[in-house]
């Protein structure tokens, strides 16, 4: 492997992707993509893995990044989305078990075709709740090795073209060119919201909430900045600290041996995963037709998948951030409560077909 511990230990592995990932995303960011923080430092992550690192993100940095884009949703939130989300909350659920339907049968047809171990596809394709996919897969004859790596590749692939659509279907541009990095922060909003992050994270933890240290500084942020009761404020250098960690999480998860093993299947892996987001585009089209949004907000708010990666895009792009993050949390929700539980009777189905 290229990165042996012998020749790069794992302060120079840090160095080398810190520095490469400044760079790819300066230069994504002179492209005008938006999410330039974030892709650079997940396609630098991804090469750094499959050449061997053995560095990877700490779990709390992790956390922590997470509850800052949730308290990055929590400022852009308004009483207008809730409303919107009562009295459409129909529409909501539709668009979301279509979602869930499409990758389903999509991971039943991957799981007949591509060869993979098992029932490693079906676990594999879920739009969400990776984690639990990986703790169930395995009692199916499942590699929950190639479930994450699907799972990744899922979010890999739907980031990046999220971020190519936002450039050139909406005619988008990274919001980041001009940016003050080290503008004068307000020090008690600052210290409020570093407190939000902090403890909505804990709770989030304690209360084993999927994705808890997103959803429960979104939730408290969203009650207390809509009421009045906090600031938020979150200068541009914590924000990209935050991106680089989440692209960084994502990019060093992919591994060499694990992308061995998939090798056969990866490119019926790669072109299912491909019409998933395509179908998903038609049904924000659907969206667009229905209730009236820009089209941007509409694809952004259906893509399968990962939340955090689709609200930084959001964060960065001109579009309705809440009214994203509300169909995203819908369809979190919903693949959490219904999609282990989808997965093994499919797994089952097809073990029977076999």
């Amino acid at each position: 492997m290229l990165f042996s511990r012998a020749s790069f230990p794992r302060s120079l592995q840090w160095g080398l992707l810190i520095a490469f990932s400044a760079i790819l995303a300066l230069l994504l960011q002179m492209a005008g993509l938006p999410a330039a923080l974030l892709l650079g430092p997940m396609i630098v992550g991804a090469v750094v893995g499959c050449a061997g690192g053995s560095i990877h993100v700490p779990r709390l940095a992790y956390f922590g990044s997470q509850a800052i884009i949730g308290c990055l949703i929590a400022r852009s939130v308004t009483s207008t989305i809730v409303l919107t989300f009562i009295t459409q909350w129909p529409l909501f659920l539709g668009v979301t078990l279509a979602v869930i339907g499409a990758s389903s049968f999509l991971g039943c047809l991957i799981n007949r075709w591509s060869g993979l171990p098992g029932t490693t596809a079906i676990w594999g394709c879920s739009p969400g709740a990776a984690t639990a996919m990986m703790l169930m897969a395995p009692s199916f004859g499942a590699d929950a090795r190639l479930v994450a790596f699907m799972q990744y590749l899922r979010v890999v692939l739907v980031a990046g073209a999220a971020s190519v659509v936002a450039k050139l279907w909406a005619g988008t541009a990274s919001q980041a060119g001009g940016t003050e990095w080290l503008p004068a922060i307000q020090l008690v909003p600052f210290v409020e919201t570093l407190g939000l992050s902090f403890l909505g994270a804990v709770a989030g933890r304690l209360l084993r909430i999927p994705a808890g240290p997103l959803l429960v500084p979104w939730a408290i942020g969203s009650i207390l900045h809509a009421a009045g009761l906090i600031e938020i404020v979150l200068p541009p250098w914590l924000l990209a600290i935050s991106y680089a960690l989440v692209g960084w999480r994502i990019g060093l998860s992919f591994q060499r041996n694990i992308i061995a093993q998939a090798a056969r299947a990866l490119p019926l892996i790669v072109t299912s995963f491909l019409v998933l987001i395509a179908s998903c585009g038609c049904l924000g089209f659907i969206l667009t037709k229905t209730i009236h949004i820009d089209l941007l907000t509409a694809y952004l708010a259906t893509s399968p998948g990962g939340m955090d990666s689709i609200a930084i895009i959001g964060a960065t792009s001109h579009v309705d951030l809440p009214f994203v993050m509300a169909f995203q949390t819908v369809r979190f929700v919903v693949v959490v409560l219904v999609g282990p539980l989808l997965a093994r009777l499919l797994a089952r189905y097809s073990q029977g077909c076999t």
